[in-house]
């Protein structure tokens, strides 16, 4: 028996008489319990062992724990050796009477007459005596007593033991001291007891103790004191720091992570604490983090995952763990919850920005759901799942899935239905989501969306968004709709009707004005669309768009010469470079702006700096070198011509053939020398002479004529163009040094940067130029090789055909020089491949070849 239970003086008790009681002296009950093992029967001996180990096994760390704590002593309340029970030495619980007196705890007084076969054999395991009866009377006066006596005897344990915690005593007695409580507290009411003399903020204080053992201890009375008692658990949340506790889960320590989350599965089912967790910063995060490493810690992913179920009661923590991306709660209360509920997780996913992979999972797992949602007749709810649909359908992948759902009908009745009373927000949502389906790239054509079996490319489906479009004010709504037409401008018969429908009706005008709509994004999703439109209604936009108040200039001012380039700059050069170049209402209009010396200065900058300054720089290069080919479309206007010799566009071009790493831009510059050069022989007539004055004039007919008083001064002139020409005045290809740029491009791997290339040497071939001279030239410089590298490296027909035209040019003019480079496989092979036109020239020079060499040409086709 512990220190703690010897005492000097008893005190009288009220119920028990006096002369039944006596101090226990430890010392001299282990004697007399030695002495009466020597003369038990066998048969009690057995019993007892067996009792014993497994009372003592109860009992043994309560004994320890009061026999450390030397407080105790002055406290404690003192033992009479009635309470202890004859077999286990221990104090009763429950005591009860036989039939010869003696008081033993029941449950052992019942195992020992069980280990009797018959009742006749039953005895007094002290006395020996035989029973006649089994009964069992409840000793109640002793009872009492042992109640009260615990009662007193525990109140002063929990004194004891809260003046150890708040001393700050050492770890072994603030260890000793929690787990005495842990063995107190069993009883109910000891835990209020314990609760109202301050034990808790204690025992919080002691939740990061430097002592393992002693932070784990607190963890687990803490949670003794929370399990079953919802008072406990609010005073608890109203006392500790929920991310304190949870920073415990990833403790080092096993043992503190698992008694730590014990405690949380407790909290976790109170009102009280549960809506804290998802207030706490990192709370619910640390919580999905343990939930997923099962394979680190099977047991605390098992508990976490309780945690988390249990905090499923407050939809603020479910949207803390969905925005965390763990997505199951929501979308399991989404589904399968009531129509408020559905309408608060809705509310929640369509906040959240998700990733991609959680996009797909949603996709997945709710879209049949938010389907229905927006096909009931609660506004609200309706809106609320197209904004979810929103950002679902984003991630393109999700587009098949959505299609297969059924998303395409339900969204294309807002353009189509003209429902009026429909939510302006529903209507830009519904076009968002259909914008989305399509821009992932799922097939549309066979989608119908009406009830008469109206497709998405139909002329009245089409119709109706153009019309919305003209109508709407609200610029995400616009920006959605255009977004949808870009879509469907990559199906021919789609592209076919919008072209009908812009060409029938005023949407172009709609179209540019959006241009310089506030809205940035809008701007440039209408100037896309045009852009696609120009090729179809180019001189129709090009006239309208000069018609426009402040149109072409607002496009022109977005051309600052800043170092940053936007994508509004880049698509706004792109559109007036893609409008018809021969357009002259719109050439003018650029001209009169001034706005060529800014497109060179940008040009020139970008050349300087590299085309990685920003992503829209290559779109914008040749946007502004687009702009300047224009102008060479047309020269017969004085006032382009005077441009274009002022700025020596002949000079720029060229130098742009070699100094940019962009196809589009070398096609563009070909395009525009071959402009100017078309124009060389108009502009470079023979100039006209002019004489010296001469005071006297007179012949002496046997003088040299050296001795004239008439002098000239002859002009060099071009060969080729018959006049005196220059880069700046005639654009002469020649004198710019531009043919071996142009030469040099026939090698090219893009079969159009080629083809511009070839059509601006073929002017130098033209009838109205001296042909002789030109091929002479072209002959010097290897070109005929350069022509014959095209015949063998491409295939396209138009490339044939302007080679097979060069070709034939060289042989009528060059006579025999050029015939050892020419392949007659090739001409053999463009003969039988070629259009009637490439049959034609094919058979001409090898017609003209078999002259130059010897046999009939008929050889060369059987």
């Amino acid at each position: 028996m512990s220190f703690a239970m010897r005492i000097q003086s008893p005190q009288t008790l009220p119920t028990p008489k006096e002369s039944d009681f006596h101090p226990v002296n430890v010392e001299e009950s282990v004697s007399t319990e030695s002495s009466q093992v020597l003369s038990m029967p066998d048969h009690l001996i057995d019993f007892l062992k067996i009792t014993n180990q497994r009372s003592q096994l109860q009992h043994e760390s309560k004994d320890k724990s009061m026999a450390t704590l030397p407080q105790v002593a002055n406290y404690i309340e003192p033992l009479y050796d009635t309470f202890f029970c004859p077999l286990t030495k221990q104090i009763m619980d429950d005591p009860v009477t036989i039939e010869n007196g003696l008081t033993y705890e029941r449950k052992v007084i019942t195992k020992w007459f069980k280990t009797f076969g018959h009742r006749d054999d039953i005895i007094c395991p002290i006395t020996g005596m035989k029973l006649t009866s089994k009964v069992l009377s409840t000793n109640v006066a002793l009872k009492t007593t042992i109640e009260e006596w615990k009662e007193r005897n525990e109140t002063a344990r929990i004194k004891v033991a809260r003046t150890s915690l708040s001393l700050a005593s050492s770890d072994n007695t603030i260890l000793e001291a929690i787990i005495d409580l842990q063995h107190v507290c069993k009883r109910r009411y000891n835990k209020v007891k314990a609760l109202s003399v301050g034990i808790l903020p204690l025992l919080i204080r002691l939740l990061g103790y430097k002592d393992k053992d002693v932070s784990y201890e607190a963890l687990e009375l803490l949670r003794q004191l929370a399990e079953g008692d919802d008072e406990v658990k609010k005073m608890i949340a109203n006392t500790v720091d929920v991310l304190a506790l949870i920073e415990l889960i990833s403790s080092s320590y096993q043992e503190i992570r698992h008694a730590s989350l014990l405690l949380l599965v407790e909290l976790s089912r109170s009102q009280a604490l549960g809506g804290k967790f998802g207030s706490a910063a990192g709370a619910i995060l640390m919580l999905i983090r343990v939930k997923f490493n099962h394979h680190v810690d099977s047991f605390a992913s098992e508990k976490a995952d309780e945690i988390l179920k249990n905090l499923e009661t407050f939809p603020n923590n479910i949207k803390r763990m969905a925005e965390f991306g763990f997505l199951e709660p929501l979308l399991n209360h989404l589904t399968e919850g009531s129509e408020e509920v559905q309408m608060e997780m809705t509310s929640y996913l369509g906040e959240l920005i998700l990733s991609n992979d959680n996009k797909t999972y949603v996709a997945e797992k709710a879209s049949s759901s938010l389907i229905k949602m927006v096909q009931s007749g609660n506004t609200v709810l309706r809106n609320k799942a197209f904004k979810a649909l929103v950002q679902i359908s984003a991630h393109h992948p999700n587009g098949g899935i959505l299609v297969e759902a059924g998303i395409v009908k339900i969204v294309a009745e807002t353009f189509t239905r003209g429902i009026y009373k429909e939510l302006m927000d529903t209507k830009k949502e519904a076009a968002a989501i259909l914008a989305n389906i399509l821009e992932s790239g799922v097939e549309h054509d066979s989608i119908k969306v009406t009830s008469l079996g109206h497709g998405l490319s139909s002329d009245y489906v089409v119709y109706n968004i153009i019309h919305m479009l003209r109508n709407s004010t609200p610029g995400e709504l616009n920006l959605n709709l255009i977004r949808i037409l870009l879509c469907l401008t990559k199906s021919p018969e789609s592209m076919d009707t919008i072209v009908n429908v812009v060409n029938e009706s005023e949407a172009s005008y709609t179209l540019i004005e959006l241009i310089n709509n506030p809205h940035e994004q809008l701007g440039i999703a209408a100037i896309k669309l045009l852009i696609l439109l120009a090729p179809h209604v180019g001189n129709t936009l090009a006239e309208r768009l000069c018609k426009t108040w402040g149109q072409p200039r607002s496009l022109i001012e977005c051309f600052n010469e800043t170092n940053h380039i936007t994508e509004k700059q880049a698509v706004s050069a792109k559109f007036l470079a893609k409008l018809p170049q021969q357009n002259l209402t719109l050439n003018l209009a650029l001209l009169n702006s001034n706005m060529v010396p800014s497109i060179l200065r940008r040009i020139s900058a970008i050349q300087r700096n590299g085309m990685k300054t920003s992503r829209h720089t290559t779109v914008y290069l040749e946007g502004l070198v687009g702009i300047l080919v224009r102008f060479t479309a047309t020269l017969y206007e004085p006032q382009i011509l005077f441009l274009a010799r002022t700025h020596n566009l002949t000079l720029v071009f060229t130098e742009l053939l070699i100094k940019t790493s962009s196809d589009e831009v070398q096609r563009l510059s070909a395009i525009g020398l071959e402009n100017l050069s078309s124009e060389s022989i108009t502009l470079s007539s023979p100039p006209l002479e002019k004489k010296t004055k001469s005071k006297k004039r007179f012949h002496l007919p046997n003088f040299s004529s050296s001795w004239s008083l008439e002098t000239k001064k002859t002009p060099v002139l071009c060969p080729v163009h018959r006049g005196v020409c220059s880069p700046e005045t005639t654009f002469c290809l020649i004198e710019a040094k531009a043919v071996e740029r142009l030469l040099l491009c026939f090698d090219h791997v893009n079969n159009e940067v080629v083809e511009a290339s070839m059509a601006a040497i073929c002017t130098l071939l033209d009838d109205r130029v001296d042909v002789d001279k030109s091929v002479s030239l072209l002959s010097e410089i290897n070109a005929i090789q350069y022509i014959l590298n095209v015949l063998k490296e491409h295939k396209q027909e138009g490339l044939w055909q302007k080679s097979l035209w060069m070709i034939e040019k060289f042989l009528v003019t060059g006579g025999n020089k050029s015939v050892s480079d020419i392949s007659r496989a090739s001409l053999i092979s463009a003969f039988h491949t070629g259009n009637d036109s490439m049959k034609q020239m094919a058979d001409n020079i090898l017609r003209h070849l078999n002259r130059m060499s010897t046999g009939p040409s008929s050889q060369f086709f059987k």
